[in-house]
C-alpha cells in the first residue's frame, strides 16, 4: 500500500510527544512491512524510512495528497476529509458534546466508549530505541513519568503517596517552578524533579526504580509512560480510570458503558500493579512493589504494546477502508467528558 500520514506534531520525535512516536514508530513499522510511506509534516526533516512533505496551510489539503496514494491516515481531525479511503487517530478527549467522523480510531476502549465508539488500537511503542532492563540493578526509588504540570495527572497525589509510602518520588517530564505561576507544587524532600531528561537519562531513573506512581484524576485514553514502565520492569500504581485498568490486563468488553465517565471502577488488581480509588489501599500497594515480578512485567509490555502489533491493527484497518467499509458502524457521538466526578479518596 502506499500510506500517507499526516501529523502536526514536531519531528524528528521529542521523547515527551506521545502523538508523534506512535505517528513516527507507525510509519517505520509500515515500512519494515514494505508498504510505502509518505509523511505529510509541519515541517521538513530527515527520514530513512519515509519520503516526508511540508502541510501548506493554503493550499487545499486534496492538492497536497500525493496522486498514488491508497489510504491517508491522519494523527489529527482534518478540516476537510479526503475523498480517498483514510482514517483518524483521535489522541485527546473531546470535551464538548460533538459528532466524529465515522472513521475515527481511538486509543483504548474505554476512549472509545467515552466517545460513542467502538474502534480501538493501542498505541505500540518502539523498544528498540530505549536502554535495556537491568533487572540486577537495585531498586531504590519510585517514578513519574509525564507532564507533572497538568491537573489530571495529580502529581501532588504521587508525592502524597510516596512520602506516605516512606520512599522517594522521581518526577520525569515536568519542573516545579513556572516563571509566571511560581511554586505549582509544593516543596517536598520526598520528591525530585528532573524535568525534560535526555532518553537516556529516563531510562537509567527507570531502571533503579521500584515502580511507577500515577494517581490519575482524569481520563485518560492511554498513558505511553505505563507501557515504558512495565518495560523496564515497574509495576504500577495509580486510579481506576481511563485506560489504566486495560493496560494493567483488564479485558474490555463490548458492552456500552462498560467504562463510564463517572469512574464507578473502584478498585483493579493484576500481576503488573494495583489501581484503587483509595490512598491507603494505594500507599499499601506501593510498599509491596518488590513483590510484583519485573521480568514478567517486561514481557508483557515488550508482547502486547510493542510498535509491530499496532502496525498490524492499523494495516487491518486500512484494508477496511480501502474496501469502503467505514470502521465504526455509526458516527461517534460523545456526550462530553466530565472529570470532576473523579476522586483519589
Amino acid at each position: 500500500m502506499n500510506i500517507l500520514i499526516v501529523c502536526d506534531s514536531k519531528m524528528p520525535v521529542s521523547p515527551y510527544d506521545d502523538k508523534g512516536r506512535q505517528a513516527w514508530w507507525l510509519g517505520s513499522g509500515l515500512s519494515e512491512s514494505g508498504h510505502n510511506v509518505t509523511l505529510l509534516l509541519k515541517e521538513e526533516v530527515a527520514c530513512s524510512f519515509a519520503k516526508t512533505l511540508v502541510y501548506q496551510e493554503k493550499k487545499p489539503l486534496s492538492e497536497q495528497i500525493p496522486d498514488s496514494t491508497d489510504v491517508v491516515h491522519f494523527h489529527q481531525e482534518p478540516k476537510t476529509a479526503p475523498e480517498i479511503p483514510y482514517i483518524i487517530t483521535l489522541h485527546e478527549n473531546v470535551l464538548a458534546p460533538r459528532t466524529l467522523d465515522r472513521n475515527t480510531v481511538f486509543l483504548s476502549h474505554s476512549h472509545a466508549q467515552l466517545h460513542g465508539g467502538s474502534v480501538f488500537v493501542y498505541p505500540g511503542v518502539d523498544f528498540s530505541t530505549y536502554t535495556a532492563p537491568d533487572f540486577s540493578a537495585k531498586r531504590i526509588w519510585y517514578h513519574f513519568l509525564g507532564n507533572a504540570a497538568r491537573k489530571g495527572r495529580n502529581i501532588r497525589g504521587a508525592i502524597d503517596i510516596a512520602q506516605k509510602s516512606g520512599g522517594r518520588l522521581h518526577v520525569v517530564g515536568g519542573t516545579r517552578v513556572n516563571f509566571r505561576q511560581g511554586f505549582r507544587i509544593p516543596l517536598s524532600s520526598s520528591a525530585r524533579f528532573h524535568g525534560m531528561l535526555s532518553p537516556d537519562g529516563r531510562d537509567s531513573i527507570l531502571n533503579s526504580s521500584k515502580g511507577l506512581i500515577i494517581p490519575l484524576l482524569w481520563q485518560e485514553p492511554f498513558s505511553l509512560s505505563v507501557v515504558e514502565s512495565l518495560y523496564f520492569g515497574c509495576p504500577v500504581f495509580g486510579t481506576p480510570y481511563g485506560a489504566l485498568p486495560e493496560q494493567l490486563g483488564k479485558k474490555p468488553t463490548h458492552r456500552q458503558g462498560n467504562f463510564p465517565a463517572s469512574g464507578s471502577v473502584e478498585a483493579y488488581y493484576s500481576e503488573f500493579g494495583s489501581l484503587s480509588v483509595k490512598k491507603a489501599e494505594l500507599i499499601d500497594a506501593v510498599k509491596a512493589a518488590g513483590e510484583f515480578d519485573q521480568i514478567r512485567c517486561h514481557e508483557y509490555a515488550a508482547t502486547e504494546f510493542s510498535s509491530r502489533r499496532m502496525t498490524d491493527d492499523y494495516i487491518r484497518l486500512y484494508e477496511q477502508v480501502i474496501k469502503g467499509i467505514p470502521l465504526n458502524a455509526e458516527a461517534p457521538a460523545t456526550k462530553g467528558i466530565d472529570n470532576s466526578a473523579l476522586a483519589l479518596n
